[in-house]
């Protein structure tokens, strides 16, 4: 049987995709449909690898699961460590399965290059998956930078107009994060040798190690501006609409699907367990801006007259709910931002494929040049609604159950910070459901509006598995909340102990 102490399942589920581009440089360039099926098919097959992690996964304890642990620079005490635990576990599980169908979308999109942006489609997966399954800091820092490279040129190279100021703007903010994020691990080995005289990177080795104040503070202020940028959180969300108005379908279902989760990730991974005295003292901040993310990302939205904008401005208000749940720091809060994750990710995913649809009919993005698009293209127009409606919070549907759990935690931790996230859900029905009206209803007074066609098969492969997730979860989430369960216990645990010991510390 395939398990933890003998098969490196994580290890051939992050570099899988190495293969695909290995028999990549050996297809001639001009075959340019033979490049797309060896990239669709490495992808399917590394999602039906990564599938054994959830049936195999043991929600009963918060101990990581199917870990690899060898001595790769023994020396400096850097070590090739992999694992997984509930926090995780999603996380990976969304990153194969939105891999797979990013290449399906943009099929026919992308017609330059084709090989090249397959190859940086296929990297870039490889460092997603690598950095929910990095425990130890130099490996996970690896990884995090490996994600910048290919994300830069998809950008950079199959963007829209203004694709290399898209790009640069990327590259240099989430580089000033991790050049950040790297100061602060450096620090960290170097006081833990002094304290212990032992030089590790190894990522579980500093959870709950009882940090003082001063450096608790530094050390979460550097790391929260590495995540903060890559959520991205208000005010750091710049970057982020000209990357996703810039990025080709596809750059953008994985940007909005796995990449911003990587900040998120961070704060979970890192921010909680490693500073907790920190994490409780900057509480106030972190939901403050969470919820003027919130209402700014869901005002901003509704000001706009492109799709893809309004759509990428969304992420940063639904992301604004994934901070606030977390920083609740009880179990309904931080459960809820784990899974509105994931449905932030099949959601705001789903609604840039449905906006890659439309663009690849008419190539253009603005809501104005649409129309009655509902009467020549119906079955579109329907799943359009549904994943609108998810992406909104409608009962029944993915979102309602990320946004009810965060609002119960978001309530529980400030009565006055849940109150005015609850703006954010009315705003969000009024964006979406204007800019649907806009595009779908009315009367068609565009004569290239006429004769669209309906979904084709292509279609309809990479957006109803989106679908069925979306009601799934929507239905019966208890599936996934149960994988986080145990983790999230005891994350909160080593907060709580931590900040217990300040606290009796102060009484004597």
């Amino acid at each position: 049987m395939m398990n933890s102490s003998n098969f490196p399942i994580l290890s051939v589920i992050t570099y899988l995709p190495l293969l695909g581009i290995l028999a990549l440089c050996f297809v001639d360039s001009k075959r340019q449909e033979l490049i797309r099926w060896v990239a669709f098919l490495t992808t399917v097959v590394t999602f039906l690898v990564s599938l054994p992690l959830y049936f195999m996964f043991d929600a009963n304890t918060w101990k990581m699961q199917f870990v690899e642990h060898h001595a790769w620079i023994p020396e400096f005490g850097i070590t090739y460590h992999m694992g997984i635990d509930g926090i995780s576990v999603l996380l990976v599980l969304l990153t194969t399965f939105l891999s797979a169908l990013a290449v399906l979308s943009t099929w026919t999109a992308v017609e330059k290059a084709v090989k090249g942006y397959m190859i940086s489609l296929l990297l870039l997966e490889v460092g997603m998956v690598g950095v929910f399954c990095a425990l130890d800091f130099v490996l996970f820092y690896v990884f995090w930078e490996l994600m910048l490279i290919p994300m830069y040129f998809i950008i950079g190279i199959w963007g829209g107009p203004r694709r290399i100021y898209a790009a640069v703007k990327f590259f240099i903010y989430t580089m000033t994060g991790s050049v950040l994020m790297l100061l602060a691990i450096l620090f960290l080995y170097f006081t833990h040798y002094k304290v212990t005289g032992v030089y590790t990177f190894d990522i579980l080795t500093y959870h709950g190690i009882g940090l003082p104040a001063g450096s608790q503070m530094w050390l979460f202020l550097a790391f929260f501006l590495a995540f903060a940028i890559k959520v991205p959180m208000f005010p750091f969300h710049t970057w982020l609409p000209d990357a996703h108005v810039e990025a080709p379908t596809a750059g953008s279902v994985i940007l909005a699907g796995v990449l911003l989760k990587m900040g998120t990730y961070g704060f979970l991974r890192f921010s909680l367990p490693i500073f907790p005295q920190a994490t409780m003292d900057f509480v106030p901040l972190v939901m403050a801006l969470s919820v003027i993310g919130i209402i700014y990302g869901a005002l901003v939205s509704i000001a706009q007259d492109d799709v893809k904008k309004l759509v990428a401005y969304s992420s940063v208000s639904h992301l604004g709910y994934c901070m606030l749940g977390m920083f609740a720091l009880n179990i309904e809060g931080v459960k809820g931002s784990i899974i509105q994750m994931i449905n932030h990710g099949l959601s705001t995913g789903a609604l840039f494929l449905i906006v890659g649809i439309l663009y690849e009919r008419r190539h253009t993005r603005l809501i104005s040049e649409y129309g009655g698009i509902m009467k020549v293209m119906p079955v579109f127009a329907t799943l359009f609604l549904l994943v609108a409606f998810s992406s909104m919070g409608v009962p029944g549907l993915n979102g309602f159950v990320g946004e009810l759990l965060i609002l119960i935690g978001a309530f529980k931790a400030s009565v006055t910070f849940g109150s005015f996230a609850t703006i954010g859900l009315i705003l969000g029905a009024i964006y979406l459901l204007w800019m649907y009206k806009r595009v779908m209803y009315g009367a068609i007074t565009k004569e290239e509006n006429k004769t669209l066609p309906d979904m084709t098969r292509r279609e309809y492969m990479y957006l109803v598995p989106i679908i069925v997730f979306i009601v799934w979860i929507g239905i019966y989430p208890k599936p996934f909340l149960d994988k986080m369960d145990v983790s999230v216990q005891h994350l909160l645990e080593i907060v709580n102990k931590q900040t217990l010991a300040k606290a009796d510390g102060q009484k004597m």
